[in-house]
């Protein structure tokens, strides 16, 4: 039982949260054991609260699961998971997770609330609003943002907000037309707002979200207040790898179909994983040794 409730949780959903230590790693501060700590402690908070909205996701959704060829066989869909043992997981988790929070300052409480509500209306009504759908989608990664520097008490470039705003709705919109050409003329029966998406629709605002998200990064690496507050002019070198990634990824989308699970090719990609370490060990050599 506890299996299935963890499964429920979906883990590998997780490592969203991970954009909690963006505050600590652009304000220098990754080396302060307390700082860390507290964000570390933030980023549990916030995997047990997207976990509890999984299983809430899953108790509304649990018909329409059903019919789906990969979602009929998560632990509620399937039988496996009680509904009412659901519910009671749903509920001890959330609390104990708004609980545990509060331990980190109201403002932090309050952001978990405000992300607590707007994935609960999320669930039951704005995942059927055509567009809306997808920017509350992008709108979570942006609380997960602002909650990581909000814990140790930074200030948080925009820029960098809004490159993960455009960033999420990157993959939101990759995702919804994975989902559309997966289920092809079924998917309205799996997810109501796929019938007013088509593929061309969104192969276009995805070339939007693509272009902005690199327009966007590349004027927070070479802006004078990041140049003054790092003291180095060398953040711009790492635009390749964000432009690399984001080419694999739609070159994955479009020749593999894989948008349908971001968290599957962060993990399992090698390319995009050596990508991505690559862009790690560059930021922290400029930002930490000045190199």
């Amino acid at each position: 039982m506890i299996g299935s409730i963890i499964v429920t949780m979906r883990p590998r959903q997780w490592t969203k949260n991970v954009l909690l230590f963006a505050g600590i790693v652009f304000s220098l501060h990754v080396f302060d054991p307390v700082m860390l700590g507290k964000v570390f402690l933030g980023f549990i908070i916030f995997c047990a609260l997207s976990g509890s909205i999984y299983i809430l996701n899953d108790l509304v959704d649990i018909e329409k699961d059903r019919l789906h060829p990969k979602k009929s066989q998560r632990p509620i869909a399937s039988g496996q998971l009680s509904p009412n043992i659901a519910r009671i997981a749903c509920i001890l988790v959330l609390l104990c997770s708004l609980i545990v929070s509060s331990t980190l300052g109201i403002l932090f409480l309050l952001i978990c609330l405000i992300y607590l509500l707007m994935n609960i209306a999320y669930s039951f009504y704005l995942k059927r609003v055509v567009i809306i759908d997808v920017m509350v989608v992008a709108t979570g990664f942006v609380l997960r943002a602002v909650a990581g520097a909000v814990i140790i008490k930074v200030a948080i470039s925009p820029w960098l907000l809004i490159c993960t705003f455009f960033l999420a709705l990157f993959l939101a919109f990759c995702k919804r037309r994975s989902e559309l050409l997966s289920l092809e003329e079924n998917g309205q029966n799996f997810r109501d707002v796929l019938v007013q998406y088509t593929p061309e629709v969104l192969d276009q605002m995805i070339a939007v979200v693509t272009a902005s998200s690199l327009m966007a990064y590349s004027f927070y690496t070479v802006s004078e207040s990041v140049a003054q507050k790092f003291h180095t002019d060398y953040l711009f070198l790492t635009i390749p790898f964000v432009l690399f990634g984001i080419f694999r990824y739609l070159f994955l989308v479009h020749t593999k179909n894989m948008g349908g699970s971001p968290e599957l090719i962060l993990l399992t990609d090698i390319p995009l994983i050596i990508n991505i370490l690559c862009y790690s060990i560059t930021v922290f050599l400029i930002l930490y040794l000045r190199i």
